[in-house]
């Protein structure tokens, strides 16, 4: 037993010996790869190349989507050649729909939760508000019935043993009973509003109606900004600052019923395109209250110029994505940016990137919340 350990002990100091012997070649082997790597880099041509140090840069991690072949998703994975492959490289690996759907569907059944009610037989009832979506994961119905109690009801419901929803896409500073604490001390159980804080978040933002990933199209006016601007008595600075826009010559066409200097009859989404900038001025400066203002501005590839949610970093696609006033003492630098932007074509497109890129992550996540129909929504919190 002692030759036995003595020869144990003796193998591992030697293994240990030969780790110290080779250690130094880390370091080594580290440096070289480095410097390959600035060799590699240096042959570039990056003004030409930029999509080839993306592409080799996040092959590391990413997959990128491929068209459908013969009724089987494709999907590209970096590092592989391949005669068929995409622009890109990379191989091409089909993916069959039916195993997709089958994920999906064991998806469904691990989140599903055990209920003693069978929603198929007796399904969910929400009074006041027609059904919005073709397939729902609980059986649920809108409308009334003669002979059986809502679960729940859009507005107060006589009888206590009923859920009263709230359901209302307007600032609770113009509406006091939006603010979620005033809801429920007025009974309401289910809050819908455009609060993040909502039961069930009811956001202007919907991935079908907005496609921020759209070609931009070429900005053909001279004014730098369009403006659409009708409630001349909004709740805070709106009017001020574009006043002050123009006294520091930054002139905005407004087609709104304030300070209008262009016919107001036209299609808001085709015109801002002619634009660089947009006024994206809420009514009010409130929390997680983003209008069609914004979306609008992004799907159209103008630069929104922000007055209202203090958080409207947390719905901006990156942070160089737009500008916010957040108060008036912010409008000359913001002038003096537009300006800049304007004239400096790299910058405004570096601004666009930002649209593309998504460098907030936040982005996604909040705006996932309203990949779900409205009503739906309901379905899930009263199930």
């Amino acid at each position: 037993m002692k030759g036995s350990h003595s020869q144990s002990q003796a193998q591992a100091q030697s293994q240990a010996g030969r780790r110290r012997r080779c250690g130094w070649l880390l370091p080594l082997l580290v440096g070289a790869a480095f410097l390959a790597e600035i060799a590699f880099l240096g042959r570039l041509d990056m003004a030409k190349n930029a999509a080839a140090v993306e592409s080799w840069t996040t092959s590391f991690y990413a997959r990128s989507s491929a068209p459908a072949r013969d009724g089987k998703a494709a999907v590209v994975v970096p590092g592989a050649d391949a005669d068929d492959a995409p622009p890109g490289g990379g191989e091409v690996v089909e993916e069959d729909d039916g195993d997709i759907r089958l994920c999906e569907e064991r998806l469904e059944r691990e989140d599903g939760v055990p209920h003693d009610r069978d929603f198929d037989k007796d399904p969910v009832l929400v009074g006041g508000a027609a059904k919005d979506w073709n397939k729902c994961s609980v059986g649920c119905e809108f409308g009334f019935s003669a002979t059986k109690t809502p679960d729940a009801t859009f507005g107060i419901a006589p009888d206590p043993t009923v859920e009263s929803i709230l359901r209302s896409m307007e600032s609770s500073q113009y509406y006091s009973e939006n603010n979620i604490a005033v809801a429920r001390g007025r009974g309401y159980k289910i809050v819908m509003t455009t609060s993040l804080s909502s039961d069930v978040p009811v956001g202007y933002f919907s991935w079908a109606e907005y496609d921020i990933m759209a070609p931009v199209p070429p900005k053909t006016e001279e004014a730098l900004a369009a403006a659409f601007i009708s409630n001349c008595g909004a709740r805070n600075f709106r009017l001020q600052a574009l006043e002050m826009l123009e006294s520091l010559d930054v002139k905005i066409d407004s087609y709104g019923s304030c300070h209008r200097n262009h016919d107001g009859k036209v299609d808001k989404v085709e015109t801002l395109k002619r634009y660089k900038f947009s006024l994206a001025f809420e009514n009010s400066n409130e929390e997680d209250y983003v209008t069609e203002k914004f979306f609008q501005s992004l799907v159209t590839g103008a630069i929104p110029v922000v007055i209202g949610a203090p958080n409207i970093q947390e719905f901006s696609p990156g942070e160089g994505a737009i500008l916010h006033i957040k108060e008036l003492d912010d409008v000359p630098s913001i002038a003096k940016t537009m300006k800049h932007i304007a004239s400096n074509r790299e910058a405004f497109n570096q601004s666009l990137r930002e649209h593309h890129v998504y460098t907030n992550h936040i982005f996604g996540t909040s705006n996932d919340l309203r990949k779900f129909k409205h009503n739906h929504g309901v379905c899930l919190h009263v199930h």
